[in-house]
């Protein structure tokens, strides 16, 4: 005699094994929401991603200036100047900016504002 699972069951086994599925290519935001598995790329505690203070941004008519002290992102030792086109940025999930910086902190890869901020 062979054993057939049920489609229910098969199902249920499907959703739970989802369940388990670790992320290990992505971090969270301090607020809850996770950055996109391509923008964070570092697996150190903190990654590469990080809310970044709303003074430090200004919107000129091509783009966003970013400019970062040391200690503003916990991975820039020094002040950095980045500019970001509009289009290049990426809607934020929690309203505030954010940035990730990586291969090193001199470089954007990608950049989060809030979906008003255009």
């Amino acid at each position: 005699m062979t054993f057939a699972p049920s489609p229910v069951a098969v199902i249920a086994l499907a959703a739970i094994s989802i369940g388990f599925v670790v992320r290990t290519d992505a971090h969270q935001a301090k607020t809850g929401w996770t950055y996109p598995p391509a923008c964070c790329r570092d697996q150190d505690v903190g990654g590469d991603c990080e809310a970044i203070p709303a003074p430090s941004i200004s919107r000129g008519p091509r783009g966003f200036s970013v400019f970062l002290h040391a200690g503003d992102h916990h991975l820039t030792t020094r002040s950095h100047r980045y500019f970001i086109p509009y289009g290049n940025e990426i809607p934020s999930g929690d309203g505030r900016y954010h940035i990730c910086l990586h291969p090193t902190e001199d470089d954007v890869n990608c950049f989060f504002a809030p979906p008003d901020s255009s």
